[in-house]
């Protein structure tokens, strides 16, 4: 398996003018002495026929019918080649919010996500990884009470982790102990009240009871967004690691430090020519990877969003 990975990553080192042969080895022996190893899907599709290696992906939903079951048709087949996806759940109206085109009342995000839920698991079955989502929902949502309490009731959205998407108005009302806006995202009109201290104690006492919701500081990820011209982040992967933009993908990897002991102490050196190696190859994924959908193969080319991370810290 590591063979076939590491030749496959290794052939767009001609694209960089670089010998294909000299980082096939490289790579081999990375992963070999458990030094580097890349997620799940780049284990499992590099080298195969239509290789989809990403993790992690987000796709946007917003307050149309034909964008919703657009999203959930394209979360099947990512799930299908292993990846798992985030979205943004704060674009839709209300539950009882009026439907102009049939004359009736929305549903609500909530009951959206039930549908993704259902797909999710359905899928699952076929695929050769569990599939996993992320929801966010903004603190201003006027359901945002139903989605806090969303998993209390058991086998309620096991397909998900749920997070609360956190504003820096929220956290203002918070610090100050005063009421807070929920607005319709449709309208953008402040829909009612809410004590801003009631609201962060119901998230608080859900996440105590059910290990959701988490916190999502939405203001804060925008705020170091190195390409904020592109659009705003608003959902992250399944696991939270990572934000993405809209139909942004993301290769992952993790460096085992364990790996780097020597003696008493660490070997730098090795470290961090193991680390130069690791990003390498997770850029040269960029270029390996059968993109799901053209959408997802020009957002991903235009960034080229890599997350390198460690494991065996407590082995270290």
């Amino acid at each position: 398996m590591l063979a076939r990975v590491a030749r496959a990553i290794a052939e767009p080192a001609t694209i960089f003018g670089e010998d294909t042969r000299f980082w096939e080895a490289r790579f081999l022996e990375r992963m070999r002495r458990h030094e580097f190893l890349p997620n799940s899907p780049t284990l499992m599709n590099a080298g195969l026929p239509r290789g989809q290696l990403a993790a992690c992906f987000v796709l946007p939903i917003t307050d149309d019918i034909d964008s919703i079951f657009t999203a959930l048709s394209r979360m099947a087949r990512i799930h299908q080649t292993g990846g798992g996806t985030g979205f943004s759940f704060s674009s839709l109206r209300p539950r009882e919010d009026p439907v102009q085109s049939t004359g009736g009342i929305a549903s609500g995000p909530i009951s959206f996500m039930e549908l993704f839920d259902l797909t999710t698991a359905i899928i699952r079955q076929g695929g050769r990884r569990r599939g996993a989502n992320m929801a966010v929902l903004r603190i201003d949502h006027p359901d945002i009470e139903e989605f806090i309490d969303a998993k209390r009731s058991p086998g309620h959205l096991e397909n998900f982790n749920l997070s609360v998407g956190i504003t820096n108005p929220f956290l203002a009302a918070l610090d100050a102990g005063t009421t807070f806006s929920l607005r319709n995202p449709r309208t953008d009109r402040i829909s009612r009240t809410i004590d801003a201290t009631t609201l962060f104690d119901r998230i608080v006492n859900a996440a105590w009871a059910t290990g959701d919701p988490g916190v999502l500081f939405i203001d804060e990820i925008n705020q170091h967004n190195p390409t904020p011209d592109l659009g705003m982040i608003e959902t992250t992967n399944p696991c939270g690691e990572q934000p993405l933009l809209p139909y942004e993908s993301c290769t992952l990897g993790s460096i085992n430090l364990a790996a780097f002991a020597s003696g008493k102490s660490i070997d730098w050196k090795e470290l961090t020519d193991a680390i130069h190696d690791a990003v390498i190859f997770l850029d040269n994924v960029i270029e390996t990877n059968h993109y799901p959908f053209p959408e997802i193969e020009a957002a991903t080319r235009r960034t080229r969003k890599i997350g390198l991370g460690v494991m065996g810290f407590a082995d270290l």
